[in-house]
């Protein structure tokens, strides 16, 4: 209880420990019951085999007195079954609540979605920042239930939002933040879920155009099935098999005129079919829901269509798959459904389906895409109550303002928080410092918050200002010995990447780390100031890291709009220690030699330089 009284809010560890607790409670109660209506099945099943025994082998009671075995039965099945599938339910939950526990406790790397299909080191930024892969911001945020969900997120964090959309997602994560039980019931969802299910793949479908079959066709079909068990009725109530052979020699000539454009139904259809399940039931979850705000209202109501309900009409299109490659595939079943015409019927409903719900399918999808992705964010958000949405400036230029920021991914205990400013008067931030003392860190902590602003989530900061803007980075870079290029090269040719997102709309943010390694100093410090000046010309802001202290001097000729900064490190009883703390300044000294000196490499003395490398 707090001073007035009011019970204190729970943190999300306490939330998800106390809703995991109630239900493993819940479990061993289902788990109980569920034992004993086996052991009450297989006791109901004995008793009715002895009363069994005795209508029929010894004939000494009536035959009547089964059915009350029978009927308990029965309904014993039936409850079992319902416990079944809450005793299911429950345990889903509590592995979900448990995976909410180890994200808390920063176990979750390795879990979950990766997003590694996303991967692309050609992109701006993704690869420097850890966007995706294993340990990512994506596999850290991701709790979709369909490719669809992914895609959007990762669209999301990929590419900068409007700000009028970003204020859009504020508002429904808001909304969403503390629906724990609509989470919950998404990500129990008992429908199998695999990588390769993949529902773009029905939109890709339902973009070539239907090709049902004639009513000819149809009616052929009909009436040779029709045909085909009469004969067959007259052949084995003691007629001649003659009018049967004519028949299905008949359907054998139909059907190799059909053969091919059935299968090519079949098989398009089975592709487009991937991962309908899980579609069909976040779906009819959706369409449970009522939203309050605007955004996601506006992705409700796209479902809201006249007659079955979209989820119906997803799980009625699996049906028809299924039945259709039944129809071909299953040896037990082929030969019936090929007597009685049910490929052509199943192939045209299909086809029927693409035409007539085909066209609603994009903007379903797109709906799904969006709400599974704001929920993603929504739950993200719940995690990290102390996180802030962003404010987004609009009429100041490009900036970039923080107060007390820290890395997403980094565990909290272990997080050191620092403060950033880039505006029209402070351009440019020149960052020194020695080996491993929190410089490239720094870079993609500004990176990747700057990253969650533009996507809508909140940011790890105390507070965070920023104004549209385009992030592209050059940090991790490796030479290839495969395609033949050097890895100054290979700096070269992502510093030009970068240079040329600058000067267009949003402007650029860039993140430069160690900028030019791979060159000599004079080379280094030339460019450097050359490609600095031609960012900073075309309107962008940013910040770069340097080892070589003879760059930092290139701040000199920015007058006040830009600064120098530095990371610095203690060397205490022959141990190194960081407080990975940004100070105003040039850094003094260097660790290398130290380091080198530590694991036992004998350096001698050398004077000073003024690289710190």
């Amino acid at each position: 209880m707090d001073a007035s009284g009011q019970s204190a809010p729970h943190t999300p560890q306490q939330e998800y420990e106390a809703r995991r607790d109630k239900l493993r409670a819940d479990f061993k109660l289902l788990d109980e019951r569920d034992r004993r209506l086996a052991t009450a099945r297989g006791l109901v099943f004995l008793g009715g085999c002895v009363l069994a025994y005795f209508a029929w082998a010894e004939g000494s009671i009536s035959a009547f007195w089964l059915l009350a075995p029978i009927a308990f039965f029965a309904g014993l099945v039936v409850t079992h079954s319902k416990v079944a599938t809450r005793l299911d339910y429950v345990r889903r939950a509590i592995n979900y609540y448990e995976r909410g526990l180890d994200r808390l406790a920063d176990r979750w790397s390795g879990v979950g979605p990766s997003g590694q299909r996303y991967e692309d080191h050609s992109h701006a930024y993704s690869s420097d920042l850890d966007v995706f892969g294993e340990g990512s911001l994506f596999q850290l945020i991701c709790g979709s239930r369909t490719r669809l969900g992914e895609d959007v997120l990762a669209s999301w964090l990929k590419a900068p939002a409007a700000p009028d959309v970003v204020r859009a997602r504020h508002t429904a994560i808001i909304e969403l933040r503390n629906q724990l039980e609509f989470r919950e019931d998404l990500a129990v969802l008992d429908a199998e879920v695999h990588d390769e299910f993949d529902q773009n793949k029905l939109r890709e479908w339902v973009r070539e155009p239907a090709q049902p079959f004639t009513s000819g066709q149809r009616i052929s079909a009909a009436v040779l099935g029709v045909l085909a068990v009469c004969a067959l009725i007259f052949w084995v109530t003691g007629g001649s098999v003659s009018p049967f052979l004519a028949v299905l020699i008949l359907e054998i000539f139909f059907y190799l005129r059909l053969v091919k454009e059935i299968r090519h139904v079949e098989m398009a259809a089975e592709r487009a079919g991937s991962g309908l399940t899980i579609l069909g039931q976040v779906m009819e979850h959706l369409e449970r829901q009522q939203f309050r705000g605007d955004y996601l209202a506006s992705r409700r109501a796209v479902l809201n269509v006249e007659g079955q309900p979209p989820s119906a009409r997803i799980h009625h299109l699996r049906n028809l798959i299924q039945n259709l490659s039944a129809c071909l595939q299953n040896q037990f079943f082929a030969p019936i459904a090929f007597l009685l015409g049910l490929p052509v019927y199943l192939a045209h409903r299909v086809e029927t389906w693409r035409e007539h719900i085909g066209p609603h399918i994009p903007e379903w999808l797109m709906a799904v895409g969006e709400i599974e992705a704001v929920t993603s964010l929504s739950g993200y958000a719940f995690e990290r109550p102390n996180d802030v949405f962003p404010e987004l400036i609009l009429d100041a230029g490009p900036a970039l303002v923080g107060r007390d920021v820290g890395h997403p991914l980094l565990p909290d205990a272990k997080c050191i928080r620092n403060d950033v400013r880039l505006d029209a008067q402070q351009t440019l931030l020149m960052i020194s410092g020695s080996n491993m003392s929190g410089k490239s860190t720094y870079l993609r902590t500004i990176g990747i918050n700057a990253v969650l602003a533009w996507s809508g989530a909140p940011v790890r900061a105390t507070r965070f200002q920023i104004s549209p803007l385009q992030v592209g980075t050059e940090m991790r870079i490796h030479d290839s010995l495969q395609q033949g290029v050097s890895l100054f090269y290979s700096v070269i040719s992502r510093l030009k990447a970068v240079v040329e997102l600058a000067g267009h709309s949003p402007p650029l943010l860039f993140l430069l780390d160690e900028i030019l390694q791979g060159t000599n100093s004079h080379d280094r410090r030339v460019g450097a100031e050359g490609i600095i000046r031609q960012l900073i010309g075309r309107g962008a802001i940013g910040v770069v890291t340097t080892h070589d202290l003879a760059l930092t001097r290139i701040v000199e000729s920015f007058n006040d709009r830009a600064a120098n900064m530095h990371f610095e490190d203690h060397l205490i009883n022959g141990k190194m220690y960081f407080d990975h703390r940004i100070r105003p300044g040039v850094v003094q000294k260097s660790n290398a030699l130290e380091l080198m000196r530590m694991i036992g490499l004998d350096v001698g003395e050398s004077a000073p330089s003024a690289a710190l490398d």
